[in-house]
């Protein structure tokens, strides 16, 4: 199997394709860089073929995914800078990357004969009630600019290809990038107290696990739209905050506020971000671990990699 993987300089990408190198698949990697520029590590990432790749280019993406001829393409690029993408003179450039590159990959894995798995987000929705979101649900209301051109995606996908994979997640985390634990722990060794929201309900997703559900969905032909994070009950961002630091040994004070207390952020964000896996598990896949072992997990793949905790 040859699988092409976009967006390997941020967390998932880099996680997706050391696990397809891992299970010896072949894969050729791809980022707007010139060449791979994520975290110096010894992973299989940084030893795959790499092509730079502006997704915006329609014609760039068309050629080269024509002379790569991958089985399977997974969209891990994106723009993610979720209050970034408020400000006017960005927004053009949000949804040429969220939009329009998830439609050029889509139409070069249509020429292609290529399967396509798209990442979205649980942003898709308004984020009200308590209910679960189904992967299913056509409620789309997103309440941010981020949330309304990987919406999008999405549909850009789905009138393109009438088998593909989408797939949701929410809170993500992983080693190579910036992500909430890396700035809880920077930040709890700087303050005795910290002020993190807890009506902002979901739950979080280890890139090292979600790649690993990523890779057995390639396998097959199971299309659809799923919703995947770690397992566990729905916890808030201030019960996170409370287990990072437990699990760290730090002594630093989470005080719980709620959204308003805190101060609202450029983009709004939703309250209920509670994602139904049940599909996953209804179509064979493996849910993800616990969120508590992934976090434990996570720590130590921190500490291998010569990062503090």
């Amino acid at each position: 199997m040859k699988v092409f993987v976009t967006g390997v300089n941020g967390q998932l990408g880099h996680d997706v394709i050391n696990e397809l190198n891992a299970r010896g698949e072949e894969t050729v990697a791809s980022d707007v860089t010139d060449a791979y520029s994520g975290i110096a590590d010894s992973s299989a990432v940084t030893k795959a073929p790499y092509e730079k790749l502006d997704i915006t280019d329609a014609d760039a993406v068309s050629t080269l995914i024509k002379n790569i001829s991958p089985d399977v393409i997974v969209h891990c690029a994106a723009w993610t800078a979720v209050d970034m993408a408020e400000e006017d003179d960005l927004s053009e450039k949000v949804r040429s990357v969220n939009e329009g590159g998830t439609k050029n990959l889509a139409l070069a894995a249509k020429e292609a004969g290529a399967k396509i798995i798209y990442l979205s987000t649980d942003y898709v929705f308004d984020g009200k009630g308590e209910t679960p979101w189904n992967p299913d649900s056509t409620d789309y209301a997103p309440l941010n600019f981020y949330g309304k051109t990987k919406l999008l995606g999405e549909q850009a996908i789905r009138e393109t290809l009438d088998e593909h994979f989408i797939v949701r997640i929410s809170w993500v985390y992983g080693l190579n990038g910036k992500n909430f634990v890396k700035t809880m722990l920077s930040v709890g060794k700087n303050h005795d107290e910290v002020r993190v929201v807890n009506d902002q309900i979901g739950l979080p997703t280890y890139t090292k696990d979600l790649s690993v559900l990523l890779c057995d969905m390639a396998k097959t032909d199971k299309y659809g739209t799923y919703h995947a994070c770690n397992e566990g009950d729905f916890i808030s961002w201030y019960d996170f905050t409370v287990e990072i630091y437990r699990q760290a040994g730090m002594t630093t004070k989470v005080t719980p506020v709620s959204t308003e207390e805190y101060g609202l952020s450029k983009a709004a964000r939703p309250s209920n971000s509670r994602l139904d896996r049940s599909k996953l598990k209804a179509n064979g896949f493996n849910l993800l671990p616990d969120w508590k072992d992934a976090l434990s997990r996570y720590f130590e793949e921190l500490k291998e990699n010569g990062e503090e905790v």
